[in-house]
């Protein structure tokens, strides 16, 4: 697996909420969610939830290579929780991430999605297969304090937070790793891209791939800035990170 990318912080904010970690035959991508103000229970920030939750998700690859992906994402969260057991981790509003993962394994590319954080895929073929979950865009309210009702039920979105059982709505796909040409993993600070400004998957794939991640958060600022705040719901810049891959032929 051969990759480049970047994972840069708001132009507001001095953290970044988002986390990446690449391995030769793994990628994970971590979005942290920013806290909403609401008690969280928790002694720990939402960097320190992503940071952690990452390295028990590498930590669970490397020692089972071929276990399904939502059984890592179950016991990474179960390590997690361990980390921070003198927390009240029944809270909602306890610490949460999205999670990507990506995995080349027995001929197979793997791959894993959780909330608002897709992957797409693209074989040689030319079919492009976005993998995502959407539920977040279909929220019947937005405010903070329906996001904390809605957070991990089958009525709103799930993310991984002190929950094994998040793991289950995960959604995944796998694909012949021989037929894949390239893939890309994004956190919503790209995604945004498409969402709001009229890009498609194959352009932000032909942009990764041949001017550069880097470009791509070139391209989202400058949209960021020419557009009237207020215009979209949600904040008007955020965390980016963005993953552009392909398989090594041997």
């Amino acid at each position: 697996m051969q990759i480049t990318y970047t994972c840069q912080a708001s132009p507001d904010v001095q953290a970044n909420e988002d986390f990446i970690l690449a391995a030769e035959q793994f990628v994970i991508v971590l979005d942290g969610a920013t806290a909403s103000g609401l008690p969280s229970g928790c002694e720990h920030d939402v960097q320190w939830l992503a940071r952690r939750l990452g390295g028990q998700l590498a930590c669970v690859l490397i020692e089972d290579p071929a276990l399904p992906l939502k059984e890592v994402l179950r016991e990474g969260i179960t390590r997690t929780r361990g980390l921070h057991a003198q927390c009240d981790l029944s809270n909602v509003n306890s610490p949460s991430s999205t999670v990507a993962i990506v995995r080349e394994h027995g001929g197979q590319l793997d791959c894993l999605t959780l909330a608002d954080s897709p992957v797409i895929v693209e074989t040689h073929d030319g079919q492009l297969t976005p993998v995502i979950d959407d539920r977040t865009s279909r929220l019947p309210a937005y405010d903070r304090d329906s996001l904390s009702r809605l957070r991990n039920t089958d009525e709103g979105f799930w993310v991984a937070s002190t929950r094994p059982e998040a793991a289950d709505r995960a959604v995944t796909q796998s694909f012949n790793a021989a037929e894949v040409r390239r893939f890309a993993m994004v956190t919503d600070g790209i995604s945004r891209l498409i969402e709001r400004y009229g890009w498609g998957w194959g352009q932000l794939l032909d942009t990764l791939e041949k001017q550069g991640p880097d470009h791509a958060v070139q391209a989202i600022r400058e949209a960021e800035l020419a557009t009237e705040p207020g215009t979209f719901r949600g904040k008007r810049h955020d965390d980016v990170t963005a993953v552009f891959g392909h398989l090594a032929q041997v």
